[in-house]
């Protein structure tokens, strides 16, 4: 069966897609280059392009540990994470990233372990952009298996908007070594615009393709920034410029912050 909206980029290189709903992809690339799939419930798969140009991909299997079985009882509410809407945004290009915060676990959250809700600023230049909500495991401060076992494509309107996203259908507990919210850009055709500004230098106007939702950022002192792309995971660094501005000497991070529960 087709897979659609799975992220794939060329390995080591700014040059990445998404597959649409019917699972074809366009990308431009030589034939021996190698491309990164990740999908969620998927094995992430390295291939070059075969003569079929058809891509297989793998079932994930996981290893689960010892369940317990627990009944949501939602008499308390925690909301974490401290993000804020300013006007700020990061913009996608034409690229699949994820753009991700850590929110590293605390002993005050034994008494609200579940996820309820998720809320992320967006400016979106469309109207019901679609976004792709992603929830990492950590090994080792790195980001590996998906929490949910199936994609969260949400969507958001036109402008600057809080979302406000309900997950508690997907029972997700907050590991005791944090969780990597993610958000993923879709490079499908209902996100495309043309975003126009001015050269500085040349005083012309340029015209590039971007992809919406553009999501809102904050400046953080703490590195809980991460971006995927080319196929690798990134910690965010601080920017230092030392001109003063409100973000120099801090790190960029997605204004995201979660509902916790009992």
């Amino acid at each position: 069966l087709p897979i659609p909206y799975v992220n794939i980029w060329v390995e080591g290189e700014n040059i990445g897609t998404t597959s649409q709903e019917d699972g074809t992809f366009i990308i431009n690339c030589t034939e021996e280059k190698i491309l990164v799939f990740s999908a969620i419930g998927y094995e992430n798969q390295k291939t070059a392009l075969n003569k079929t140009n058809q891509i297989v991909l793998k079932s994930k299997t996981l290893s689960l540990n010892e369940v317990v079985i627990t009944t949501l009882k939602k008499s308390k509410e925690l909301e974490i994470g401290g993000a804020k809407k300013i006007h700020h945004t990061q913009l996608s290009g034409d690229k699949p990233w994820i753009y991700a915060k850590l929110f590293p676990f605390e002993a005050i959250y034994d008494e609200t372990p579940f996820l309820k809700k998720i809320i992320f600023f967006s400016n979106s230049e469309k109207n019901n952009a679609k976004l792709k909500i992603r929830f990492f495991q950590l090994e080792d401060s790195i980001p590996t298996n998906d929490l949910a076992e199936e994609d969260i494509i949400v969507t958001v309107k036109k402008g600057m908007r809080k979302n406000v996203i309900d997950i508690s259908k997907y029972k997700l507990r907050l590991p005791k070594n944090g969780v990597l919210v993610g958000l993923e850009w879709l490079i499908i055709p209902e996100n495309f615009y043309e975003f126009k500004y001015k050269d500085g230098k040349t005083k012309k106007m340029i015209v590039t393709p971007n992809y919406a939702p553009s999501l809102v950022i904050n400046y953080n002192d703490e590195p809980n920034s991460f971006t995927y792309s080319s196929g690798k995971w990134r910690r965010a660094k601080k920017y230092k410029l030392n001109d003063d501005r409100p973000w120099d000497n801090k790190i960029m991070t997605p204004a995201i912050n979660l509902i916790l529960t009992n």
